[in-house]
């Protein structure tokens, strides 16, 4: 994704952020450039929300600090917490949020209004907002007459409308059906391209973290465990959870020239030499299955048993477990596959994978 120069780096969120939510301790620290989209990622229950929610001011942090350009919003020693009306953050929430008995300019119009705007002024932001997103035809209609697409269009206009330093979005394309999601995706990443502010993206989903976003921050049990650009993350996962996101197989263990003796058990021979504590990394295409031991074989061939079978695009995604590598791996196969090789739950297969198809790197 093409973005401006970040021209102003004081001008965006700097955050330190620890707080407990029930069994949930978030500790970890965050910062967005002004004019740059970073996408928040993890699994159900990562503290994701909690985070908007800090930022936001909905919830109190218990320590740390955070700063939107010079403004300080929170500080726990200072003993400041800024009210969520006084802070210039604007949030779009996954279930959009719109009053149903007003009109989408009033919608628009109510985040202007509450911070002191008069009714004349108000209507006349949210009518640019409106404007700015593609949405103006819509000022009359009540929120139960439009789509879902243009909810999200005119959330995203509402919270525009107070003219934020910083945009928070959670899960924005969750409440759409496949096809809609495809169209208003594209038409997001061009709104957030031309947001001034820092936006923080709250997603699980990996497309629509790796085109929206400059930047992930991926977190687990409330911790951030890798950073980087789509790009990057995608490339040289760091968790089971982030490869799994990404499509990869992941192991961790211990390397001797072009052999990684992993962790959980058994050895990877790999094709780049590899010293120390190492990550072993595999695509599920590059596993081939076989159900009987094959002459001239890969040098990786485990032999395992088939866990599940789900639909992956135009093929499937078969799960093997019983490795003796001490985590189960995937793999990609066509429906021909699947039904000339009888693959099903529980049933044995041989796994292979040239030892060129895996990538090693340092953990």
């Amino acid at each position: 994704m093409t973005r401006r120069p970040h021209e102003r780096p004081d001008a965006g969120l700097a955050a330190r952020i620890c707080l407990q939510r029930g069994a949930l301790r978030v500790d970890l620290e965050l910062a967005v450039l002004a004019g740059e989209v970073v996408a928040l990622v993890g699994p159900n229950g990562a503290g994701k929300s909690t985070v908007l929610r800090a930022l936001a001011g909905l919830l109190p942090l218990q320590q740390g600090r955070t700063m939107l350009g010079s403004m300080i919003m929170d500080d726990v020693d200072a003993g400041i917490r800024e009210p969520s009306h006084r802070r210039p953050v604007g949030v779009v929430f996954q279930d959009y949020l719109l009053f149903p008995h007003l009109s989408v300019l009033d919608n628009v119009a109510f985040g202007p209004r509450a911070t002191g705007a008069s009714r004349h002024d108000a209507r006349e932001k949210a009518r640019q907002a409106l404007r700015r997103v593609g949405a103006a035809e819509l000022s009359t209609l009540r929120p139960g007459r439009i789509s879902g697409g243009q909810a999200q269009r005119v959330a995203l206009a509402r919270a525009l409308a107070t003219d934020p330093q910083l945009l928070l979005l959670d899960e924005p394309l969750a409440a759409l059906d496949a096809r809609t999601r495809l169209m208003v995706r594209g038409e997001l990443r061009r709104h957030l391209a031309d947001f001034a502010g820092a936006t923080l993206v709250i997603t699980h989903d990996p497309v629509d973290a790796a085109v929206l976003a400059d930047r992930l921050v991926v977190i687990e049990s409330g911790s951030v465990v890798q950073t980087g650009t789509p790009t990057e993350v995608a490339r040289r996962p760091r968790t089971e959870y982030v490869a799994r996101l990404v499509g990869l197989n992941l192991m961790t263990g211990t390397g001797h020239g072009h052999r990684v003796d992993v962790a959980g058990g058994g050895v990877v021979h790999v094709a780049a030499h590899s010293e120390g504590e190492m990550y072993v990394a595999f695509r599920p295409a590059a596993v081939s299955l076989f159900t009987k031991r094959p002459e001239g074989s890969p040098r990786n061939l485990w032999q395992g048993r088939i866990s599940g079978l789900e639909p992956h695009g135009e093929g499937v995604r078969v799960e093997i477990g019983a490795l003796h590598l001490g985590a189960s791996i995937l793999a990609e196969v066509t429906q021909a596959a699947v039904a000339d090789l009888g693959l099903r739950p529980g049933s044995t297969v041989w796994a292979g994978v040239k030892a060129s198809d895996v990538e090693v790197y340092p953990r």
